[in-house]
């Protein structure tokens, strides 16, 4: 039994009679000057961020940098730390934007690669999949798309690395990319 169900109904005309003639509130007539809030920042995202950028600059060669050396299905640019190419494919960094490009042809594919990048870029995002396919719809079932979106990214001046994605989040018809930061 809930304390306002013990309430009798004296309780509830003595509480009637009390409030009867009772008016709301006038409301000032004053204008409000607050501006718009500020969109949330992912403040904890940055500072992960920031320090795996400082871990990987500061910390000392382990052998997995050695054998992460990339190969064909990855890309590191030149000058920036074996590390960098090693926490993207563990998963250091998080997923931020993706877009598919099954069902395009290559013109498209281009051209739906070079907004996405400039569009992540341009809003801050940083980690992007990008989903290329197997080529299993493709004439003769080749991976056309798979190396093309590989040779457009390392071509791209803000791609710091890349990686084929591990085969929870699309394998070999996926590629995670690490984007450069932007400018504040």
């Amino acid at each position: 039994m809930s304390q306002f169900s013990r309430h009798t109904t004296e309780d509830l005309a003595a509480f009637l009679a009390a409030v009867d003639g009772a008016r709301p509130l006038r409301k000032p007539d004053r204008v409000s000057l607050d501006g718009p809030k500020p969109s949330p920042r992912p403040r904890q995202r940055e500072m992960d961020e920031a320090a795996v950028l400082g871990e990987l600059l500061q910390g000392a060669v382990a052998i997995d940098d050695w054998l992460d050396l990339g190969g064909a299905d990855s890309f590191l640019r030149c000058g920036v730390p074996r590390g960098v190419l090693r926490d993207l494919r563990r998963g250091r960094w998080s997923i931020q934007d993706h877009i598919d490009l099954h069902g395009l042809n290559r013109q498209q594919a281009h051209a739906e690669v070079a907004r996405f990048v400039a569009e992540a870029r341009s809003t801050g995002k940083r980690c992007l999949r990008i989903v290329h396919g197997r080529g299993h719809g493709s004439p003769g079932r080749e991976a056309i798309l798979r190396q093309l979106v590989k040779t457009w990214l390392g071509r791209h001046r803000d791609v710091l690395a890349f990686c084929h994605a591990p085969p929870s989040d699309g394998g070999d018809g996926a590629l995670w990319v690490l984007l450069k930061a932007g400018r504040r």
